[in-house]
């Protein structure tokens, strides 16, 4: 979700209400500056607003902040802008707050500018009630104090100003001032999305495809990041293709989703640099071109996804639209490892294990460090990992040989359907290293590792079957299919 601070709002235009009861000098100012004659403006405003005119006062500070008629002078804007404030005129109280705010023709006081705004707000001008609430929500010029940003986003938000609709909208999803309460939320985002607010049409995008506060719909969702993508934002893009590759709310499109991807890889989004590689890898959406996806792969892990770092790792290991080197593969697996990723973990103890794109002075640290990698990918559930960790403890490599430990490894292995695992495990119970010599289970798990393709498992069934008695082998060949049944647990 897009979650930016409220944006805080300068009013420089001028309001200058209802003509009645105002003078006939008055009433020529405005006409002439209605019509973008200013010096004919300023030359009725001024005396005015030398004799006290609180309307012509505004006026005058005004024109001199946009510099209408006059050069820009935000000191003489201020002076204008204070008169009138001082006189309760509600809209000058308001840009008042603004120059404090900004600094602009005085130093910057957000204490000043959340007194003006203040006053500003109570005579129920939106803006001023948008911009205080601003001040309570990040605590600038007050103390923060989310609830009551949240009464003046509302009574701003009611009077239709479309970023206080926003910044309400935000409140009510992350329970800032307010119980959280996600169909609220969506309310006020539908409101400001309407409006234009792109941050808005995002995360109302967000609230649809996750079915936060309305029922999903990826249509909507579909709609409403189309929106924003078309605006230029990265993310939406990258959402956008998403929804497309995957076909949700729109039908399936390789190509649409490239498209998006591209749009928003140009700006640097990772993710979908890194997408837009897969795209090239597999050859879907456009053709496959391997150089491409490493092109894509690198700019993506060069901001550091892990994702893309595994895959360019994986790329430079088999020699895919690079030449194949295996310290650029370790660089890369590295990298990714350090960031938690099981794949690149398991690949850079293979590394290790086999001194490929590392130093081989001294094989004894490399097999710790195989062994470092093995037991953080293992510890994470990767079989392959789990399975290399009872090999090295089963033949002593980087740590004391202990069959015990290699039988554990070996057997969470062999739950998640690793064939070798489970043909090891076998071959433990047969000659009873590491676990109690048991030839049913040796048989048994001989026997699930024979059906799972491993010769060797296949081998060892028919030297052990020698071994044991008809009703035995029978009992194993159940308790075989009751363990396959239960997808290998708790065997």
């Amino acid at each position: 979700m897009i979650r930016p601070l409220a944006i805080f709002c300068t009013v420089l235009v001028p309001m200058l209400g209802s003509t009645e009861g105002w003078s006939a000098d008055f009433q020529t100012g405005l006409n002439a500056y209605k019509i973008g004659n200013y010096a004919t403006a300023l030359r009725e405003f001024r005396p005015l607003g030398e004799q006290g005119d609180a309307f012509s006062q505004f006026n005058l500070g005004v024109m001199y902040d946009n510099g209408l008629g006059v050069t820009e002078n935000n000191e003489e804007a201020v002076k204008w802008y204070k008169l009138s404030a001082e006189q309760g005129n509600a809209r000058a109280q308001n840009n008042l707050g603004v120059m404090y705010d900004h600094g602009e023709g005085v130093p910057e006081d957000d204490r000043e500018a959340v007194k003006w705004h203040t006053l500003a707000a109570k005579q129920g001008i939106a803006r001023a009630q948008f911009n205080l609430a601003v001040m309570y929500d990040n605590g600038w010029g007050v103390a923060k104090d989310d609830k009551k940003a949240v009464k003046w986003y509302k009574l701003a938000a009611e009077q239709g100003i479309a970023n206080a609709e926003y910044n309400l909208a935000l409140m009510y999803e992350n329970g800032w001032g307010v119980p959280k309460d996600d169909k609220k939320a969506v309310k006020w985002y539908i409101l400001a999305a309407e409006q234009g607010i792109a941050t808005a049409q995002y995360n109302l995008a967000v609230m649809y495809e996750n079915g936060w506060g309305v029922p999903k719909d990826d249509k909507k969702a579909v709609k409403w990041y189309k929106l924003v993508a078309e605006k230029g934002n990265a993310t939406a893009q990258f959402n956008l293709g998403v929804m497309y590759r995957k076909g949700w709310g729109v039908p399936k499109d390789d190509k649409e989703a490239v498209k998006w991807y591209k749009l928003a890889a140009d700006q640097g989004n990772a993710p979908a640099q890194f997408n837009l590689g897969v795209m090239y890898d597999k050859g879907e959406g456009l053709p496959e071109d391997d150089q491409e996806a490493v092109n894509w792969y690198r700019r993506a892990a060069e901001q550091g996804l892990v994702d893309a770092q595994l895959n360019l790792g994986l790329m430079y290991d088999n020699g895919l639209g690079v030449a194949g080197n295996d310290k650029e593969a370790v660089k890369w697996y590295l990298l990714a490892a350090k960031q938690g990723d099981a794949d690149a973990q398991y690949n850079l103890g293979v590394m290790y294990r086999k001194g490929y794109g590392v130093s081989k002075d001294d094989m004894s640290r490399l097999y710790h460090a195989a062994v470092k990698w093995f037991r953080r990918a293992a510890e994470q559930g990767h079989a392959d990992a789990q399975f290399n960790l009872g090999l090295v403890y089963d033949n002593g490599l980087g740590v004391p040989e202990d069959n015990k430990e290699a039988a554990k490894w070996y057997r969470r292995a062999a739950e998640l359907g690793d064939a070798g695992a489970q043909s090891n495990l076998g071959f433990m119970y047969a000659k009873g290293e590491g676990v109690l010599q048991n030839y049913v289970l040796a048989h048994m798990w001989s026997d699930i590792a024979s059906s799972n393709g491993s010769q060797t498992a296949s081998q060892n069934k028919n030297i052990i079957e020698k071994k044991m008695s008809a009703s035995q082998i029978e009992g194993a060949q159940k308790l075989a299919r009751d363990c396959m049944k239960k997808s290998f647990k708790g065997c």
